[in-house]
């Protein structure tokens, strides 16, 4: 049995039921606190399992030390589809990856899986800017990082 809040990549993914292309989640259980007066997980608890799903990646994947001395990452836009409940006391993967990169800015998809089947799906768009606050690039070695690590496609 793989504890709750550790990365899984490759097979730890398809043996939990997590089909390609994707590369990286995390495994947990749903908590009380997380519900609803329905006793399914409330809404907004999803941006903070992709928001936690999201800084783990890109410590895991290096992305902090990959774009540069002191970068900071801004979310510009982020949303959530909801297709399915999660119940109370229910196993899941929260799964992400970049699926496309611009010159300051790279594009996340996200998915909640329950027993294999997609309960949730969200997308993210980060922007890196300098302490200034002014657009930052991506770096050649972090745009490298994404296309070995995501097959990430530049637009």
């Amino acid at each position: 049995m793989t504890p709750y809040l550790t990365p899984l990549t490759g097979d730890a993914l398809r043996d939990a039921g997590v089909p390609a292309p994707w590369t990286y989640g995390i495994k947990d259980r749903v908590r009380f606190g997380e519900l609803d007066a329905l006793n399914h997980v409330n809404n907004v608890v999803y941006l903070r399992w992709y928001e936690t799903l999201r800084v783990q990646y890109m410590e895991d994947y290096e992305v902090i030390d990959l774009a540069g001395p002191d970068p900071k990452f801004v979310v510009k836009s982020v949303s959530v589809d909801y297709r399915a409940e999660v119940q109370r006391g229910a196993d899941y993967i929260n799964v992400g990856r970049t699926v496309s990169m611009r010159n300051t800015s790279f594009a996340m998809e996200y998915a909640t899986f329950v027993d294999g089947i997609i309960t949730t799906t969200g997308t993210c768009v980060a922007v890196v800017l300098n302490a200034d606050n002014s657009k930052r690039p991506l770096t050649d070695t972090l745009r490298q990082r994404f296309i070995e690590r995501d097959a990430t496609q530049q637009v």
